[in-house]
């Protein structure tokens, strides 16, 4: 503890000038101590007249920013039993007060204490004045209302002199205590205030836990530590409070705290003083993951003696390990192959990503792989890498083993899919494409199929096929056929594709599909040959018919035309009991209440699971109509891939809208989660039928203006059928050009709307073909979001200055082109939709022409500023971290950086088999971070906006 005086009496050389009142009172005179040195006193002794009340009054005293100050008194006190005849008035006592100001004395004046002398003295010995002298310590606080004090004493009646008045203040000193300095401080208002002092660490040291402070208590002592510094690496502690000892050449010390610097591991060194780490010698590493104070090691040298085993499109490869693995123990085996034509060894190509490695072909503990799946009659090229931690930081390629092997002839590998090209109630016909390995020359296909409801041994029927297609005849209406093929070449038949459900028709359906048919055929005739036609059809309507009338061409009716929409509902909608229905769990909610699934049980038929979705309490009548809008809608829609009214519950409470259940939701919420695991021919089936639905819209003179993936459902077998008819409204036909526009404006989907829609509100079955083709964009790219994270406002600026997106990673170039085609500016120079059904028909005829660019990209309009929204800009992105933080792919952090890839410009160097290597094992995702790499290549070459994508 420190004291910091800021009155002495005893220091005093010359009258102390102190103010007494009355003026017979206080009497400042020269005494002695009980050291008998000369010092000034004051003296009052008025013992024997009465009603005493004397004052002394110090002179101003700066507190110097104090808040408590203390007060040490020496004093004596007579006995009052010691004088003679003394009257009642003796007191033994006398009053301290303090009195604030700035150095002008004012009221308010304030009480101490009454102190008492602990001994009074009875009798005064004259050759040496014996006394008894009292030491009493006082304070008072807090002190705010002015820069000083007066001290006042208030004698009532003693016989008593002050020897010696002392006044100070406390303060904590200043002091280095867990390697951090601490000012001196002052102590608190009262006697137990703990004053927060900040610490700042000493030279060479840095902060170990924040904040840094002490505690200063009223008695003047530093207490409650809290944080602390400690040296910094590079050097070491000297005391328990310096770090002034730098690490001298040759040593280092790679970490912050208590400890003492280190030698240089072995293949490494240091040049300079206070070295945090030891540079590794020439042709030494150190690998991502090593410590410091780990050896500098070297990469491996090449595996030896490898052996391979063939078997028909199989290989076994085995090897020895390297002689030399640069002592390290986290030797492992890259497995690179090539595909090479027979008469040409140099024509070498990577192998097709079908090709299979058990277990793997990156990052093998193993010294042994099996590869399959390789194409008959084909010389391959395997090179065997032995690669280490440090393998990266080597400017030279890693050492490798290669061996040349050709295999033998092999059974066709399986059909990839199969596609429904039509169906009536008793076949339906069938296409599929060439294996995608089919070793040899197809011979011919086996297709075998059954019923699946009720299938047994002695359902299974097979037949053969010399070309990728075939009619099943003799089936059930309205029934499901499970359907597989396989090729066979000369080495034998391949593998069964996987099981494929296809329906056929009901007689009705067929009936209904065959009378629109002819219809249309009706009308397309002429003269002579019209009403021979016509004859043909009367006859062949006739023969159909015998109770049922064919449907004819339906055209869609608005049901807000009605008077009283609830006749719509009542004519397009049928009413369930809703004692059929049985409601199961929530799976959504909608505009109007919850969605939920549950069970459809018709009297007199097998019960059926449906979605269901509910009116939320407390609806006005404006919202219940709204709410059935859409099934007088939908109940005016029977096709395939258009989703299926069951019926509604209008009756009782709540209202409900039933419809058939699609187990897999909505598309893409669908696509997202499977991202790259599904074919492109299967994606393309997908978009057929979408098309299709579209097209039987279409020829209805209806406009949907909400087509999105997000409004697209696909049940188990993967037939997508367009739902959502919340913003569709009706197309009169009173124009050769029918439109609607809206007059009162609207919220309406900006990414998915035509240009003309969103500056007019003219929206047209053109306008669905604009936001077909981004439900197309949307589903090559497994769901990823149109347009990206751009405004609203930037997408239409964008698409006025001609911009269109860009092909995702690995799609086809013509069905980009059908995308561009949707998107022309001129909505009359777009196609229609029977145009793009009968386009993707071929594309499914023909799978070659689905075969992907060869850059991957199809090359695009001029570079907009909207490409780089596919990827972190290179300005604001600073880290590996924070580029992935931004593609939603955090969970790879650890696997980039630890092979290698911590910084950005060795993340655009990555390669598919990086990714591979490290794990990114999704196709999907390699997509995306391969997309955004091959962007940030873009913004890091820095190319003119004249410049293409």
């Amino acid at each position: 503890c420190l004291t910091e005086t800021v009155m002495d009496t005893r220091t005093a050389t010359a009258e102390l000038g102190w103010i007494s009142f009355p003026a017979n009172g206080w009497e400042e005179v020269s005494g002695y101590d009980e050291n008998l040195n000369t010092i000034r006193t004051y003296q009052v002794c008025n013992v024997f007249e009465p009603s005493q009340n004397n004052w002394l009054l110090t002179t101003y005293i700066d507190r110097r920013a104090a808040q408590r100050i203390y007060v040490e008194i020496r004093f004596t006190v007579r006995d009052c039993a010691s004088i003679p005849s003394v009257l009642g008035s003796c007191k033994e006592t006398f009053n301290l007060y303090y009195l604030e100001t700035d150095r002008t004395v004012s009221d308010g004046i304030k009480g101490v204490d009454t102190i008492a002398a602990d001994e009074s003295f009875s009798q005064v010995d004259f050759g040496g004045r014996l006394m008894k002298v009292n030491t009493e310590v006082r304070s008072f606080g807090p002190l705010s209302k002015g820069r000083g004090f007066h001290l006042a004493f208030q004698d009532l009646g003693a016989c008593m002199s002050l020897l010696a008045v002392r006044v100070f203040y406390k303060k904590c000193p200043s002091i280095v205590q867990n390697f951090a300095f601490f000012p001196e401080t002052l102590t608190g208002a009262e006697s137990t205030s703990l004053v927060i002092a900040r610490g700042s660490c000493i030279p060479n040291a840095e902060e170990v836990d924040v904040p840094i402070k002490l505690y200063c208590n009223g008695d003047g002592e530093w207490m409650v530590p809290i944080g602390s510094c400690s040296c910094k690496a590079g050097y070491e502690p000297d005391n328990e409070t310096e770090c002034g000892r730098s690490c001298p050449q040759g040593t280092f010390k790679s970490f912050q705290g208590p400890g003492l610097c280190q030698q240089c591991p072995p293949n490494s060194r240091s040049t300079i003083e206070a070295a945090t780490l030891c540079g590794c010698r020439n042709g030494y590493y150190r690998g991502d993951m090593d410590k410091p104070e780990d050896l500098c090691t070297s990469v491996p040298s090449a595996p030896r003696n490898v052996v391979s085993v063939v078997n028909q499109t199989s290989v076994m490869l085995e090897w020895h390990s390297p002689r030399d693995t640069g002592h390290r123990d986290d030797l492992s085996y890259n497995l690179l192959c090539r595909r090479c034509h027979s008469n040409e060894r140099r024509a070498c190509q990577p192998c097709d990503d079908s090709v299979v490695f058990v277990p793997g072909k990156q990052a093998l503990k193993e010294t042994r792989v099996e590869i399959s799946k390789l194409r008959a009659h084909t010389s391959y090229t395997f090179d065997i890498q032995a690669v280490n931690g440090v393998s990266n930081k080597s400017p030279y390629p890693a050492q490798q083993l290669s061996i040349n092997i050709t295999t033998n002839q092999a059974a066709p590998s399986a059909v990839p899919i199969m596609h429904q090209v039509s169906s009536t109630s008793r076949s339906f016909s069938l296409s599929w494409p060439p294996p995608e390995q089919p070793n040899g020359i197809i011979l011919d296909y086996e297709i075998r199929y059954y019923d699946k409801v009720g299938w047994d041994d002695k359902c299974l029927s097979m037949v053969l096929s010399e070309t990728p297609n075939v009619v099943l005849e003799g089936l059930r209406p309205g029934t499901g056929y499970v359907v597989q093929v396989r090729a066979r070449t000369v080495a034998g038949y391949g593998a069964y594709s996987k099981d494929m459900l296809f329906q056929t028709l009901t007689d009705d359906e067929y009936k209904s599909e065959l009378g629109q048919q002819l219809s249309l055929i009706a009308g397309s005739l002429v003269g002579g040959v019209c009403i021979v036609s016509l004859v043909a059809i009367a006859i062949i309507c006739t023969s159909l018919s015998e109770g049922h009338s064919s449907p004819g061409v339906k055209i869609y009716i608005d049901p807000f035309t009605y008077e009283d929409p609830n006749e719509a509902v009542r004519e397009f909608a049928k009413e369930i009991d809703p004692s059929c229905v049985k409601i199961e769990e929530v799976i959504g909610s909608g505009e109007f209440g919850e969605v939920y699934k549950g069970r459809l049980k018709p009297v007199g038929k097998k019960e059926i699971p449906v979605a269901i979705k509910t009116l939320k309490v407390g609806y006005s009548e404006r919202q219940r109509r709204d709410f059935l809008s859409e099934a007088s809608i939908m109940g005016q829609f029977d096709q395939p891939n258009i989703i299926r009214l069951e019926g509604v519950v209008t009756k009782s409470r709540p209202t409900m809208i039933i419809t058939e259940f699609m187990e897999n939701g909505a598309l893409d919420s669908f696509l997202r989660q499977n991202d790259g695991q599904f074919p492109v021919i299967q994606l393309v089936g997908m978009l057929r039928g979408i098309a299709s639905g579209m097209r039987y819209l279409a020829e209805m003179s209806y406009v949907h203006r909400d087509l999105a993936a997000r409004n697209i459902l696909v049940n188990s077998n993967l037939v997508c059928k367009v739902s959502d008819f919340g913003l569709s409204r009706y197309l009169e036909e009173d124009t050769s050009d029918p439109t609607y526009t809206s007059s009162l404006g609207g919220k309406i989907p900006v990414r998915w709307t035509a240009p003309e829609a969103i500056a007019y509100r003219k929206f047209t079955s053109a306008s669905d073909v604009w936001s077909y083709g981004i439900v197309t964009w949307e589903v090559m790219s497994y769901g990823e979001r149109p347009y990206w994270d751009m405004s609203n406002q930037d997408v239409i600026n964008a698409i006025e200055q001609d911009f269109r997106l860009p092909a995702p990673m690995d799609c086809p170039v013509v069905l980009h082109q059908l995308m561009l085609d949707c998107w022309q500016k001129d909505r009359n120079a777009r196609p229609k939709f029977p145009d793009i059904v009968s386009m993707l028909d071929k594309m499914i005829r023909n799978p070659a022409s689905l075969k992907a660019g060869t850059n991957n990209m199809v090359p695009g309009p001029p570079h907009h500023p909207l490409l780089d929204r596919g990827a972190p800009d290179l300005s604001r992105v600073s880290s590996v971290e924070d580029w992935l933080a931004a593609l939603k792919m955090t969970q790879y952090r650890d696997s980039f950086l630890g092979s290698g890839f911590t910084s950005l410009p060795l993340v655009t160097q990555i390669t598919a088999e990086d990714l591979q290597r490290i794990g990114v094992s999704l196709a999907g995702h390699q997509k995306k971070i391969l997309t955004s790499v091959q962007l940030m290549r873009h913004q890091a070459d820095d190319q003119s906006p004249t410049e293409s994508v």
